[in-house]
């Protein structure tokens, strides 16, 4: 039988039939390896136009997955681009060796610093826990063929590289640009710590959404309610309404805000055989009559919020004063248009109640548990606290209505646990102290956006930037190095001096120097 294949004119290769990858990759790493491919590459564009790409770096915890993957990938795409483009492209890897991770597996094996290790061998053992994490992942970032400096890689937690940041402080510090506040920030209560916006990720979250009554019942106080509203018809006490979903935070509740220009309804109310009289945004009054299931209702009054200023009603369980505020984030989406305030729980109740000289009571502790001296709920977690603060209200008769839904919430972005907002002294990078932002804003002119509506972005978002809160709670990271006054916390005159003294040892010892 004739053999038709020989009489085709068909491609002849070496290649086999079947790639075999995974006997072949490794056989073609280690040529890569042995002959020092990648030298040979920085050599031959050696003097050619420098191209760098800077590696954001990943988390030196646990194996990549397929976010590392990609990420290194792309970088590997653009930096062989340019080297086949003609430019001298370098590729340095780096990890990221610092922080709660990387505390919380030590912990999971030797226990907590401070309690039952010694905080110097705690270090020492994030050290080596981060190590043992670089060379797992070093080893699979070369299997997947990503050309790059592995021999030589920057880790944040080298004694140079730490030597440094503490030098970039030094520079922040002598730009005017630190500073130090007590003000409510996000923390998470499983870390015992800060985090900075950058670190909060949103996540689905069931909680509680409560309608909350305060009386009013001096008489002192019912007499300026019958000036704001021009008589105060009816009968029955008179209540504010307030709406939650944080039932946690009523403990902390030192005030209730009120948007000055929204106009407010005194409302005579009828639910079963109890009469009383709400007061609640007039907007708002339709929605809170379906949420508390009242059916017989009147308007008796109505007035600005601004003439409510100043009038005290009464915690729902406390014996504690709580005075109407005039706050302009107030506003009648959602809820009742009167707004619990907890200058500990909260950035803008913290900041309308700092206007009214009224502080912060500090009742929850770093790891979300209230204090024991907190009546009620002493020694209860924040997680777990809302159904006893509805049970108490429903016993103090102040409970108006309650219900459960889904929504999107902070989490800490390590943890997976939700947040709090938690008013604790840290340290910021200001955005207005000596003019940061707009010296950011100025730069940003300076660079060539690709593509354009990067440039509207990167503005949006320094536009509404917070402060950056630069300081955490932790055992394994590079300390703030600061000398301050242990009375009025001011900052050493020499601080810039005594930064770069603090670095030089860093630089030689890592940041267990500064322990020492």
């Amino acid at each position: 039988m004739t053999d038709y294949k020989a009489t085709l004119n068909l491609p002849n290769t070496d290649f086999p039939m079947r790639a075999n990858l995974a006997q072949r990759e490794p056989k073609i790493l280690q040529e890569w390896d042995d002959s020092d491919l990648y030298g040979q590459i920085r050599e031959a564009r050696r003097g050619c136009e420098m191209f760098i790409l800077h590696d954001g770096p990943p988390y030196a915890n646990g194996d990549i997955h397929l976010g590392h993957a990609v990420n290194k990938t792309l970088k590997d795409i653009v930096v062989k681009a340019r080297t086949l483009s003609g430019f001298d492209a370098p590729f340095v890897p780096g990890w990221d060796c610092h922080g709660l991770p990387i505390e919380h597996n030590v912990e999971k094996k030797i226990g907590k610093a401070g309690s039952k290790v010694d905080p110097a061998v705690f270090r020492e053992k994030c050290r080596e826990y981060a190590n043992k994490q670089v060379e797992g992942q070093r080893r699979d970032f070369v299997r997947i063929g990503i050309f790059a400096d592995w021999q030589n890689p920057y880790l944040t937690m080298q004694y140079k590289v730490e030597a440094n940041i503490i030098r970039a402080l030094g520079k922040i510090v002598e730009n005017g640009h630190l500073v130090k506040g007590y003000k409510p920030v996000y923390w998470s209560v499983v870390g015992g710590s800060a985090l900075a916006e950058a670190e909060v990720e949103y996540q689905d979250k069931v909680s509680f959404a409560i309608d909350v009554s305060y009386p009013v019942i001096e008489e002192s106080q019912l007499e300026k309610l019958s000036d704001a509203f021009a008589g105060t018809p009816g009968e029955g006490e008179i209540q504010v309404l307030i709406w939650t979903t944080t039932p946690w935070t009523l403990p902390s509740s030192q005030a209730i805000s009120v948007g000055p220009d929204l106009v407010y309804s005194l409302l005579q109310c009828r639910k079963g055989e109890r009469t009383f009289r709400l007061i609640c945004a007039q907007s708002l009054v339709p929605s809170v009559m379906q949420r508390l299931q009242i059916e017989v209702f009147d308007e008796v009054g109505h007035c600005k919020g601004a003439a409510l200023e100043g009038v005290v009603a009464q915690h729902p369980f406390y014996a504690r004063a709580i005075p109407l505020l005039a706050g302009d984030h107030v506003t009648d989406d959602a809820g009742t248009g009167c707004v619990h305030t907890a200058p500990d729980h909260g950035m803008d109740d913290f900041l309308v109640a700092a206007r009214y000289a009224i502080g912060t009571l500090n009742y929850v502790m770093d790891n979300g548990l209230f204090r024991d001296s907190v009546e009620l709920f002493g020694g209860e977690h924040v997680y777990r606290v809302d159904p006893l603060v509805i049970s108490v209200l429903e016993q103090q008769h102040r409970l108006m209505s309650s219900t459960q839904f889904t929504h999107s919430y902070a989490h800490c972005w390590r943890t997976k646990t939700p947040l709090i907002y938690r008013a604790t002294p840290q340290w910021f990078i200001s955005m207005n102290e000596n003019d940061l932002l707009a010296k950011a804003q100025r730069a940003i002119e300076t660079v060539s956006w690709h593509p354009d509506w990067g440039q509207a972005r990167i503005r949006g978002m320094l536009e509404n930037s917070p402060d950056w809160c630069v300081s955490r709670q932790r055992t394994w990271g590079v300390p703030i190095a600061l000398f301050v006054h242990h009375e009025s916390g001011e900052i050493h005159p020499r601080c810039a001096e005594l930064i770069e003294q603090v670095a030089a040892r860093v630089e030689l010892k890592g940041i267990e120097a500064w322990h020492e």
